[in-house]
């Protein structure tokens, strides 16, 4: 990780991303001593121009950002860290320091996709997944179809809980359809905006 620590006497901008739904929650500036700490002890710090000194976020509130992966951009000067923030980030109590709310945790589905092809690329004895795609095409589009009467079955009840372990199921096990056929989320994704741009 060469970071250019000179350009800026000695700081560098540090943009945090959640790492579940992709937004930037703030932006702040590291030293050398800072990235260490945050490198050490997984939580982000940051060196505080105002206050002269290093500073964990959420040393105050107890919102502390769990480091995910740091990277450094192409001119090694600015670094992203992508977090989980427990809790709100910005100072105000807002979601992120540009008052937007960050709730969305579809990122997810990024890392479990991740998650599935490593299964798929890797098999292992001990993998349900892996499993799946053991037994071929047939029988993974055939836990999709199970899957979707099971889900349309719980639509007819009132029982949250059960719906959404249906949906949930659903969800994975398209997702695994997909790349037993070799097609990527956002080829379907590309479906749908196509047809949007139609209307």
């Amino acid at each position: 990780m060469n970071i250019d620590f000179t350009k800026m006497n000695g700081l560098v901008p540090a943009i945090v991303q959640d790492a579940l739904s992709g937004k930037v929650l703030m932006q702040g500036y590291m030293n050398e001593e800072a990235l260490a700490k945050t490198k050490e002890t997984g939580m982000v710090t940051f060196f505080s121009r105002s206050k002269d000194r290093l500073w964990t976020k959420g040393e105050t509130s107890g919102n502390f950002m769990e480091v995910v992966s740091i990277a450094v951009d192409c001119d090694g000067d600015s670094i992203l860290v992508k977090a989980n923030p427990r809790g709100p980030v910005c100072h105000t109590g807002s979601d992120t320091c540009w008052d937007e709310e960050n709730t969305s945790k579809t990122g997810f589905i990024d890392q479990l996709r991740s998650i599935i092809k490593d299964r798929k690329n890797n098999p292992s004895d001990k993998s349900y997944t892996a499993s799946l795609f053991a037994k071929g095409i047939n029988k993974v589009a055939q836990k999709v179809g199970e899957e979707a009467v099971e889900i349309v079955i719980e639509a007819k009840d009132d029982n949250k809980e059960l719906f959404l372990g249906e949906a949930a199921d659903l969800l994975f096990h398209y997702l695994v359809l997909l790349e037993a056929k070799g097609y990527e989320l956002d080829e379907v994704m590309d479906v749908l905006i196509q047809r949007h741009q139609k209307k």
